[in-house]
């Protein structure tokens, strides 16, 4: 397939999730890079326009760059299969579930993968309950939110109803979970079902531990390692475990999971997984591609390439 295939290409981001604004730079990203190898692409804001325009202009795909709510968990999968325009990444089912860190840690621990242990709390009284349960650290978050938003790492009591709610200001459902202490890494998937590989795994070392917002897209004292440097035979056993994560959901296309090492057993447990992971300067996927020799430009192509519909 020629890039001149792909014809009238959206590429969606902004919308209206409180990643607003690292859509943006990811989707601006995108649409540099398709168009400088010669793809017909056009920005297109969801937040701005009715999703009706992709079908009344003539779009023929999508490229989504939306991250968070109303982008990433099925909405607007749902709406693209309505019009009948393919789209990258996972569709309906496997957006809204991943979407969903309780749903996911739910089919995950069904299917025997390692996550972190949870409780789902509705009150400051519930999240202290849950913190006398898993201990300290503990980690206390938005179920439909990314990007660390919301987030806090609790380590005395008497910090749990702030951390409740400032989750609670970003989604009336709040989990907290375990904290693992060790290595922090990330992989991503390209492809579908049996085809879909892992790539090279990225070891990330944030300011004191830190890896929020900030340190995620607005400074550059977060360091990348890839390679990771991980023991002979982890780095194997992480990408193995991220394929079978992704394939357990059904996703499709691609996604990043993230996971914690723990530093005293090295067993790799599953936090969650982004089935439209961030394509900015700072992001992590067009990272782990270029270690496999994989240029921005063409991973974008490359998704592009993969769009699809449930049910075409």
């Amino acid at each position: 397939m020629t890039t001149m295939d792909f014809g009238k290409v959206a590429v969606l981001m902004g919308g209206r999730s409180a990643e607003r604004e690292v859509s943006l730079m990811s989707g601006t990203g995108v649409l540099k890079a398709l168009q400088s190898k010669g793809v017909d692409a056009h920005a297109f804001d969801p937040a701005e326009r009715e999703m009706g325009e992709l079908k009344r202009e003539g779009f023929a795909r999508c490229f989504i760059a939306l991250h968070g709510r109303f982008g990433e968990d099925g909405t607007v999968q749902g709406a693209l299969e309505l019009l009948g325009i393919p789209y990258t990444g996972p569709g309906v089912m496997a957006s809204a579930v991943a979407m969903d860190k309780l749903m996911t840690k739910r089919i995950w621990l069904a299917e025997g993968l390692a996550t972190p242990a949870w409780r789902q709390v509705r009150s400051a009284a519930d999240t202290r309950a849950a913190f006398e349960a898993l201990g300290s650290p503990m980690i206390v978050k938005p179920v439909r939110e990314g990007s660390t938003i919301g987030l806090t790492k609790v380590i005395r009591a008497d910090q749990c109803e702030a951390a409740y709610a400032l989750a609670a200001k970003q989604d009336p459902m709040v989990m907290c979970e375990q904290f693992i202490a060790g290595d922090e890494v990330t992989c991503p998937v390209l492809g579908t079902g049996e085809s879909a590989r892992a790539l090279p795994v990225i070891r990330i070392v944030a300011p004191e531990g830190n890896y929020d917002y900030q340190n995620k897209y607005f400074t550059d004292d977060t360091q990348y390692l890839v390679p990771c440097g991980l023991p002979d035979g982890e780095e194997a056993a992480i990408q193995a475990l991220v394929l079978k994560a992704f394939r357990t959901l059904d996703c499709r296309g691609w996604a990043r999971a993230d996971v914690m090492i723990d530093a005293a057993t090295r067993k790799p447990w599953l936090l969650e997984i982004n089935t439209s992971p961030g394509m900015t300067g700072h992001s992590l996927v067009p990272m782990s591609a270029r270690a496999a020799g994989i240029s921005y430009e063409d991973l974008c192509v490359q998704l592009l390439a993969t769009a699809s519909l449930d049910n075409a």
